[in-house]
């Protein structure tokens, strides 16, 4: 399925810009090439830049890239438990006490990428298994109803805008 043929009431309208910056990109596909990219992406970034914070407050491109991950994970848990059928509402989760309650400063980066690669792996297992009609299933997540191909679409989506973050606010001088 391609993201531009995802129908809007199976997300929440605050995902809408995650989805539209994906352009017209398949999801299996781009599950995997956007893998590539970030590691590739993270891999040039110079090693003074990884504990740059660009105010105070904000968090640094290793809390960031723990913060990717942490919510990839919570976005497959959703997934697979909407896929099986099941109805129970998710709850939301509060990404600051997440980032605050990590090591990610303390960790080096090619441990980061190679936590992210092996969730992104599991991720493209978990999706690739599921049929057309477990990929339609809607579930209520965050007190929204979401599918579970939206949510695909959203991992990516949320992948490529913390890469935006990272150009737009992080690396504005090289």
């Amino acid at each position: 399925m391609k993201s531009t043929q995802l129908p809007e009431n199976e997300y929440a309208s605050f995902y809408t810009p995650y989805i539209n910056a994906l352009g017209d990109v398949n999801l299996m596909e781009e599950l995997e090439i956007s893998l590539h990219d970030f590691i590739h992406f993270i891999q040039n970034i110079p090693m003074d830049k990884f504990d740059y914070r660009y105010a105070q407050g904000k968090w640094n491109i290793k809390e960031i890239i723990q913060h990717v991950i942490d919510t990839e994970r919570i976005f497959a848990y959703r997934a697979l438990r909407i896929s099986r059928n099941d109805q129970t509402a998710l709850p939301g989760f509060d990404e600051n006490d997440y980032v605050n309650n990590t090591e990610a400063a303390n960790r080096s980066i090619q441990d980061l990428l190679t936590e992210f690669s092996a969730v992104r792996h599991s991720n493209l297992f978990l999706f690739k298994s599921l049929s057309e009609e477990q990929l339609k299933r809607i579930g209520t997540a965050s007190n929204t109803a979401v599918s579970v191909r939206a949510i695909g679409f959203i991992m990516i989506g949320h992948q490529k805008h913390h890469q935006k973050v990272f150009e737009e606010r992080y690396l504005i001088n090289y």
